[in-house]
């Protein structure tokens, strides 16, 4: 189970889902199934925005690089882990782990940032309608766009800075499907306590203080909304935000609930559940909720899939 040289651990093995074969091959086909379906949602979200000239505004901007993001998040964990119900070896190496620590960190902290720059972008189309255009300019949303994929690439190399410097002299067993923070600071056998600080400054920063950025901004939308006349612009306003709002408390609460007790979270088998639901089952349903309750993204792409389709017996006729 391990394999130490001059006393440093070259690879970990990942616990993943331990269970009989039956039950192993049930888990792969669900994950694999909801792991294409959440490429191919996304992968058509960002196609649809690109090609549709009316959804070129900010709040669909900002959408398809929220399911770029996804793409990207669902590939660091999920192909592992299905690799893993196939072979049942959950070995990876330490370059690999830290790797795969890196890209996951940045795209959750990128998708913290993300989630409140598009509250801040709904507060600005319900609390100043009229002004709108000009307060969130193209320009300014691409700025916001980078800022978000800015910062959490940036605090992510931090992290790894102060945990890649740390010694791991074994055990190498990590309870969990991917290489995270928490389960890798309890293996080390240095002091981990600059690096468990920077972990703690870095999380209030990209966690903490988009979630604050999110409430403020829905609490000054919900009073904008309270203040419509009629029920109709009341329900116009809200369904606006609505799916944004359903995808901010689901990663919020998953996420939240994970890491305020990091240093125990190697020790509960439940958070593993947890986790699926923020790397896997998130992903998956962004989409959907989105789609769901926007009209335009609704037309927009299924005149983009029946255009394409079209296409090919036009071209052939």
């Amino acid at each position: 189970m391990r394999n130490l040289s001059g006393g440093h651990v070259e690879d970990f093995v990942l616990v993943g889902f331990p269970t009989t074969p039956p039950l192993q091959l049930l888990l792969f086909v669900l994950f694999f199934v909801m792991y294409l379906l959440t490429l191919l949602e996304n992968a058509l979200i960002v196609v649809t925005i690109w090609l549709t000239p009316s959804l070129h505004r900010p709040m669909y901007f900002f959408l398809g690089h929220l399911s770029l993001l996804e793409l990207w998040y669902i590939n660091v964990t999920v192909p592992r882990l299905l690799a893993a119900f196939l072979t049942r070896d959950g070995r990876v190496s330490y370059v690999g782990c830290m790797t795969q620590l890196y890209f996951f960190i940045a795209l959750a902290c990128t998708e913290c940032v993300l989630l409140a720059v598009m509250a801040y972008d709904r507060y600005l189309a319900i609390c100043g309608p009229l002004r709108y255009p000009s307060l969130m300019p193209s320009s300014l949303a691409t700025r916001l766009a980078a800022a978000s994929w800015g910062s959490g690439f940036f605090s992510s190399m931090m992290k790894l800075l102060f945990i890649s410097q740390l010694s791991y002299c074994g055990p190498n067993i990590i309870n969990h499907f991917f290489c995270d923070i928490s389960p890798l600071l309890n293996l080390t056998c240095s002091n981990k306590e600059q690096a468990e600080l920077v972990d703690f400054l870095l999380a209030l920063v990209m966690i903490l203080l988009p979630l604050l950025a999110v409430v403020s901004s829905y609490a000054a939308i919900i009073a904008a909304i309270l203040r419509i006349s009629t029920s109709q612009g009341r329900w116009k306003a809200f369904s606006t935000c609505a799916a944004h709002l359903t995808v901010v408390v689901i990663y919020y609460s998953s996420t939240l609930f994970t890491y305020a007790r990091p240093l125990a979270m190697y020790t509960f088998n439940h958070n593993k559940m947890i986790s699926v639901l923020y790397t896997i089952i998130v992903p998956f349903l962004n989409p959907a909720i989105y789609c769901l309750r926007n009209k335009e993204v609704k037309d927009a792409f299924r005149k983009t899939v029946m255009g394409r389709c079209r296409y090919p017996r036009d071209a052939a006729g």
